[in-house]
């Protein structure tokens, strides 16, 4: 019997491949070839990508009707539907029309899926390559300084170090994703944002609001998600390097290579250096961290039967940086001598998804990082060590009018520093801190018809030591048939577990101490989200696009640090109160047919924390945010002019007591930049400009007491406060905490890019 099934299979095998077909042809754009534009079959894993030729195959298709789909960044999505039939071979060509808005209809994965941005039920803003060539930075922190709603917040005026904030929530609340992988949290929060080569950024995806159901703990005020490039459709070289008239050198180079015949991989090299100390502002202490930064990063994609993706990731990151006393070396590292923090940082990451070889869509996906750091902030040191492991099987299928997403993960966490953080009390010593964290989510899309939609979420997590933790979530999508204006409503539910001494930079640095109080809980929110877009074109083949969105989001349990009780303690507990963010924001976007592009956008928001009948704002947050960026291009001479920027608005700052003689808010500011760009034939570009044109740094009294960073010549009474003398008639102790803006004046740089594809 064994022995006929064998025959049987052999001689049925070449009818099932007879019964498979196949579709080629072109994509072209003004009748010259698309490159590397994206060709599938929708709700399939069926696809390829165009070669330099703008040539496309797909094989093995069996017999069906589909949806044929061609996207590229920078054109509009087309669709169409083909019959295949058995040993059928067509031929289907297609003509892009370029978008009047190049990030208008890119695919994101916002709900976890491939769906373009207009189909989503999540309201997701995604940003390209492009958008932040218009202001070249060495890191993705600095980056997003011109995304509305978004501000890359900086936590010390010493080290630079800093994290993101989404619409007013720190940066812990804010997961970042790479691929998709959730690589950037605990320790890196604060110095994992670094070292990620933007020559490798395909795009950015953020989502603003709650994404705990498909994400889990730490996506409570919103994710980024960073998409690297696909190696198979990216240029064979790529280098872009660029330097500052202080003194920073950036270089970005990635080279894609074949492993085989079935893999290829795209390796890319970030190397940043900065060793020039300036003190402009005359406060004795540097103006900005001296760094020295190289990342290595490298992607390799399998070529798999039927399509299937199959990815592999790594990357490693080593900096050092220091800030401080501008006669600081490392012979006084560690000491009381002359102040200085410097932190060395070393950090892996590996990550990937494959896909079962099955019938039905199941990826499995997975990630592993080591972040070690060894630093001091003047004579106290923080030494750490963190591990995480993740993998997640998630499974999509589709049911009529039902889009099905059901997945299970499991996140593991590792933990030491030599803080109180992890020392056990009971036994009198330290207690490496170890967080099983197992869960499980299910989202079904619902397609009511063709104008509406409803996706609903649920996840269930078990933290090890806090316990279950259940997040749902529901979101409703409108829009007119001709997609031209869409109408989102979200509400959903979040959580996060606070690590402060792996998250809060201020509760290793200056003269205060760190006083917690009780059992730290984990914090919870629930957050609405209403979104509406609308698509206008004008007879002169004008575009404007319009962005609007509500939000409010409901703390509670949240973990504040307390600056104002005791101005000697920094003190974490959870607030016994609630504490709410809410606002509203607006994105403008306008494309001229005569190659003007203008995208602006604001935000205003009240971030406001409410106990024991008492209401204040929250610190270091701002009622008003605006960025800008406007574009243009002299096709006659092939230039470029980038013109971009932003505003903020007053920020509470943290004072140290009542005769604290700095001011209790800041300035309205912005920092504004200008950019040239030069074309020069089709593989180079030569670009420069000037940065923070208008030359704004904060006061120069920022760090208190910076000639007395020991606090040697502090009085302190019997309780442990400041006594006013003749020499400190403020009270005041060293304190580097009082921040809100980078020390960083006007400066011009000069960068040149080189792609071979």
């Amino acid at each position: 019997m064994h022995r006929f099934a064998q025959i049987l299979l052999i001689a049925v095998a070449p009818l099932s491949v007879f019964a498979q077909g196949s579709v080629s042809g072109t994509v072209t754009s003004r009748s010259e070839p698309v490159e590397f534009a994206n060709v599938g079959l929708q709700g399939t894993t069926f696809g390829n990508a165009t070669d330099i030729r703008g040539v496309y195959r797909i094989d093995n298709i069996p017999a069906g009707t589909y949806t044929l789909v061609v996207s590229s960044i920078g054109f509009e999505t087309q669709k169409k539907t083909i019959a295949v039939q058995s040993g059928q071979h067509i031929t289907i060509n297609f003509e892009l029309v370029e978008q009047a808005n190049t990030l208008n209809e890119v695919v994101i994965s916002g709900t976890m899926k491939e769906v373009s941005r207009s189909e989503s039920p999540v309201p997701v803003e995604v940003y390209s390559k492009t958008f932040f060539k218009a202001n070249p930075t060495p890191s993705i922190f600095e980056s997003l300084q011109n995304v509305n709603g978004v501000r890359p917040q900086l936590n010390c005026n010493v080290c630079n170090t800093g994290d993101i904030h989404i619409n007013g929530l720190e940066g812990p609340y804010t997961m970042v994703l790479i691929d998709g992988m959730p690589i950037v949290s605990g320790l890196s929060t604060v110095y994992g944002l670094t070292g990620i080569p933007q020559s490798l950024i395909e795009r950015m995806e953020i989502v603003k609001g709650p994404a705990s159901t498909l994400y889990g703990s730490e996506a409570v005020g919103g994710l980024i998600n960073i998409i690297t490039k696909q190696p198979s459709s990216a240029p064979l070289t790529s280098i872009d390097i660029f330097a500052t008239g202080w003194g920073e050198i950036n270089t970005d180079v990635s080279v894609k290579y074949k492993l085989g015949s079935k893999a290829s991989s795209l390796l890319g090299v970030n190397y940043f250096n900065y060793q020039n100390p300036i003190d402009n502002n005359g406060d004795g202490f540097t103006d900005l961290t001296l760094q020295n930064r190289i990342s290595v990063f490298d992607k390799i994609s399998f070529q798999r039967q039927r399509n299937r993706t199959f990815s592999l990731a790594g990357r490693y990151v080593y900096e050092d940086r220091w800030g401080g006393d501008m006669r600081w070396s490392k012979t006084f590292r560690g000491g009381d001598e002359i102040y200085g923090e410097s932190i060395y940082t070393s950090r892996w990451e590996t990550f990937g998804i494959y896909q079962l070889p099955l019938k039905e869509l199941i990826n499995f996906q997975f990630s592993a990082n080591g972040h070690s750091q060894n630093s001091v902030y003047g004579f106290n040191s923080y030494v750490a060590d963190q591990y995480i492991g993740f993998a997640q099987f998630s499974w999509s299928k589709k049911l009529k009018s039902h889009d099905l997403l059901v997945g299970a993960a499991y996140r593991y966490t590792y933990y030491d520093d030599n803080t109180p953080a992890t020392f056990n009390s009971d036994t009198d010593e330290n207690e490496a801190s170890e967080i099983h964290l197992p869960g499980a989510f299910i989202q079904d899309e619902i397609s009511l018809n063709e104008t509406n939609k409803i996706l609903l979420g649920m996840r269930y997590d078990y933290n090890s030591i806090h316990g279950s933790i259940f997040t749902p979530r529901i979101n409703y999508k409108w829009n007119t048939p001709d997609k031209k204006n869409v109408l989102r409503v979200s509400t959903g539910n979040g959580y996060r577990v606070a690590n402060v001494f792996t998250e809060d930079h201020a509760a290793l640095t200056g003269a205060r101490t760190v006083e917690f109080v009780g059992s730290l809980k984990p914090e919870t929110s629930w957050n609405t989200n209403i979104n509406f877009v609308k698509k206008i074109y004008t007879q002169g083949n004008t575009f404007i696009g319009l962005d609007g969105s509500a939000f409010y989001t409901y703390f509670t349990n949240r973990i504040l640090p307390d600056y104002e009780t005791d101005p000697n303690k920094i003190i974490y507990r959870n607030l016994e109160g609630h504490s709410v963010s809410k606002g509203i924001s607006l994105n403008v976007d306008v494309d001229w047919k005569n190659g003007l592009k203008i995208l602006a956008g604001a935000t205003v928001m009240d971030v406001s924390v409410e106990e024991n009948g008492e209401r204040f704002r929250q610190l270091l947050t701002e009622s008003f945010q605006g960025v800008w960026n406007v574009g243009y291009t002299f096709s006659s001479v092939g230039i470029t002019v980038d013109y971009t920027g932003n505003l903020y608005g007053p920020m509470r700052l943290p004072l140290l007591g009542e005769l604290d003689n700095r001011d209790p808010y800041s300035p309205w500011w912005s920092i504004q930049n200008i950019q040239l760009t030069k074309r020069l034939g089709s593989q180079w570009e030569l670009y420069g400009g000037v940065k923070n044109l208008l030359n704004f740094t904060p006061a120069a009294n920022s760090i208190a007491r910076s000639f007395d960073p020991f606090d040697k010549n502090v009085v302190f009474d019997s309780n442990g406060h400041v006594v006013p003398t003749s020499d400190n008639p403020n009270a005041l102790t060293f304190d580097p905490t009082y921040v809100y803006a980078a020390n960083q004046g006007i400066r011009g740089f000069l960068g040149f890019r080189y792609t071979l594809k």
